[in-house]
């Protein structure tokens, strides 16, 4: 089987980020973002997914950390997409329920060329510490976009908004890990067309 790896280096006025992936990893995460809360989210994200993440991002958070969490949705969604290559043998969809006390989420993908985000979630909070908790949805649209895939989030319940966001995340990962699976019986890749 082909290593699934993948690396990204992207520079604007705005952010300067390193990204590398490893689909087919141990859960090992070497994360800095400058966004303290995002790094906790990608570090459980890393884990709960049995990937392999190194991100190095600097960004102009002095302003706020709008951009540099949509830089990295960006840069993940770009890795990932390139690191799949032409999606043989693979599962494509995944599903995940991860509970965190009070909190239910659930995530479901179809890696299907086709991005689209569906996020059925209320935030009590509109900041988990000094995080925007708008940023979640701007980071997961970006992240769905790039990685062109159909990416369902659904929180069921749930009353303290770091435990929905930390739900939300290790749902997400656990959903792509089981899609990015190969079957030995998937001949090619699984659709109809003939590619994804």
């Amino acid at each position: 089987m082909a290593e699934r790896i993948s690396s990204i280096e992207r520079n604007t006025g705005e952010t300067q980020i390193r990204l590398g992936m490893n689909i087919d990893g141990e859960g090992q995460s070497n994360i800095s973002t400058g966004v303290p809360f995002m790094t906790h989210m990608l570090d459980l994200f890393t884990k709960h997914g049995h990937f392999d993440v190194t991100i190095d991002a600097k960004g102009d958070t002095e302003v706020d950390d709008h951009h540099t969490t949509e830089d990295i949705g960006i840069c993940l969604g770009q890795v990932f997409k390139d690191a799949l290559g032409d999606k043989k043998g693979i599962r494509r969809y995944g599903n995940a329920f991860v509970p965190m006390d009070e909190t239910l989420a659930q995530v479901v993908v179809d890696l299907s060329n086709r991005p689209h985000l569906e996020c059925i979630a209320e935030f009590p909070s509109q900041k988990v510490g000094t995080f925007d908790t708008e940023l979640v949805h701007e980071f997961l649209w970006k992240f769905a976009l790039e990685a062109r895939m159909n990416l369902h989030v659904i929180v069921h319940y749930g009353r303290n908004t770091h435990h929905i966001i930390e739900a939300i995340f290790k749902a997400m990962a656990r959903a792509l890990d089981e899609a990015t699976q190969l079957d030995e019986r998937v001949k090619g890749v699984p659709s109809t067309k003939g590619m994804l």
